[in-house]
């Protein structure tokens, strides 16, 4: 599963949460303010929120083996509560799509070193 050449960094991993999860912050704000024509873009940021948020303090970042496992899990819920958002099925949708996305990086162990705001 992981790379021999470039070794797990649990601490990289959490380090890129947190950016995503002040980044998701950001993002809803802006969107909030956009109005309703953002209800989408709002709708998205809070779910990539959710997923970050789900996982920035779970013991799992420390092992490649222990996220992979902690995001199917989580891929595999049937609901994803959440206060605030405007469209339940399509923040689900953008939340399975945040962790297929984090499950791909975990499994290729790369991508977590590009912790800039737009990604």
């Amino acid at each position: 599963m992981t790379d021999p050449s470039k070794p797990w960094d649990g601490e990289l991993v959490r380090k890129w949460l947190e950016r995503r999860l002040e980044a998701s912050r950001l993002d809803q704000a802006a969107a909030d303010r956009r109005g309703y024509e953002a209800q989408d873009e709002y709708d998205k940021a809070a779910a990539e929120e959710w997923v970050c948020r789900a996982l920035k303090s779970a013991e799992c970042t420390n092992d490649q083996a222990a996220l992979a496992k902690r995001l199917k899990e989580l891929i595999g819920q049937d609901e994803y509560q959440a206060t605030g958002i405007y469209d339940d099925v399509r923040f689900e949708r953008h939340v399975r799509g945040h962790l297929r996305k984090l499950a791909k990086m975990t499994k290729a162990n790369e991508g977590f070193e590009k912790t800039l705001r737009y990604q």
